[in-house]
């Protein structure tokens, strides 16, 4: 029998072209652009590298379609350097690489300019002949993936066919979504009960449970993420729901308790950025389950993933390896300690 071991990332694989600007202008008007780079992002991307850089000592290994241009080429340079297995990541002709041009304010707030390109094209074909031995198969970002999202009359969708199949062939299943406006039950809902893990913000959460949790006021207390991750594990998630947001994060085993963990603070010039925040977050989520850590301690490691992130202007310049970000987690201080102080929480907009 083989021992599996190690995390498969498909889906969005792209280059964020980061610009940051000296405020967000009114329609019409002129901003400038102080600095500006660019870097890997996409949900497989952003978790792979991630965990990459934390030196986890994991086999690692991407999913995905790239196009045969420069921002093809800059991706493949990228999992070459981060030790990243690419055999499965194809490339193509026929459409250029998916892009997202950044736009970060002072305060450390992002706008999204997306254009989806070759990551349209990922379907069930690309994933037929793979029979790897990594533990968990991670996929992000649905809502984003054009095939994967067309309806399928057995499975409901194409991507819960796939996470189906992914599941069956032994694989621990993983899934992230977009945050995007409008009801989208639909294309999520069927893949529920083919996922052992699904990670999600708090919008997310709302949009797809009807649970209120996050409003004009402010956030909903505990109990309303406790009944959202309650109906989430009702449509068929079989081991962990983790609902993440700008104060904490709930986390809920499957058969078992529910937990709340307040974010860490940081001061506001701590924070350079939160490109990529929320894959961070997941990447802590997925690191933590793999090593069957305890929930208070994967929500622990999760926020600091994501604290660490805010550090630098792209998805990736902020991680740091996982020791030194386990010393740093040992001292940090949450926000219900310092709610009077004006500070600010590690997950913001995550």
């Amino acid at each position: 029998m083989t021992i599996r071991s190690g995390i498969l990332a498909a889906g969005s694989m792209l280059v964020d072209h980061v610009q940051r600007i000296s405020h967000w202008p009114e329609q019409g008007w002129l901003a400038e652009i102080h600095h500006s780079e660019k870097c890997s992002g996409g949900a497989a991307l952003n978790v792979l590298f991630t965990l990459a850089r934390m030196q986890i000592d994991l086999p690692l290994a991407g999913v995905g379609m790239i196009g045969e241009d420069s921002d093809g080429d800059f991706i493949v340079q990228l999992l070459d350097q981060h030790q990243v297995d690419r055999r499965l990541v194809q490339r193509t002709r026929s459409v250029n690489t998916a892009m997202t041009q950044v736009m970060t304010t002072p305060d450390g707030q992002r706008t999204f300019f997306h254009a989806r390109g070759a990551n349209a094209q990922l379907d069930l074909p690309h994933f037929a002949a793979i029979h790897t031995s990594h533990r968990i198969f991670h996929l992000g970002y649905l809502l984003l993936l054009d095939c994967l999202d067309l309806p399928d009359e057995h499975w409901g969708t194409r991507g819960a066919h796939l996470l189906a199949q992914m599941q069956q062939r032994g694989y621990l299943t993983s899934l992230d979504l977009v945050s995007r406006v409008g009801e989208y039950q639909a294309l999520v809902v069927p893949a529920l009960r083919w996922l052992d893990y699904l990670v999600i913000n708090e919008l997310e959460a709302q949009s797809l449970t009807g649970v209120r949790l996050r409003s004009a006021t402010g956030i909903a207390p505990p109990d309303a993420f406790a009944a959202a991750a309650t109906w989430l594990v009702q449509q068929g998630v079989r081991r962990r729901v983790v609902i993440h947001a700008p104060e904490g994060a709930w986390g809920q085993e499957v058969n078992g308790e529910g937990r709340w963990q307040p974010a860490w603070q940081l001061t506001p010039e701590e924070i350079v950025g939160s490109v990529g925040a929320g894959d961070a977050f997941c990447a802590g989520v997925l690191y933590a389950s793999h090593q069957g850590w305890p929930m208070t301690e994967t929500l622990k490691l999760a926020h600091t993933c994501a604290c660490f992130n805010l550090h630098a202007a792209n998805a990736l310049d902020g991680t740091r390896p996982l020791a030194e970000m386990q010393r740093w987690m040992d001292q940090a201080i949450c926000v219900t300690c310092t709610a009077e102080a004006g500070r600010i929480t590690s997950a913001e907009k995550t």
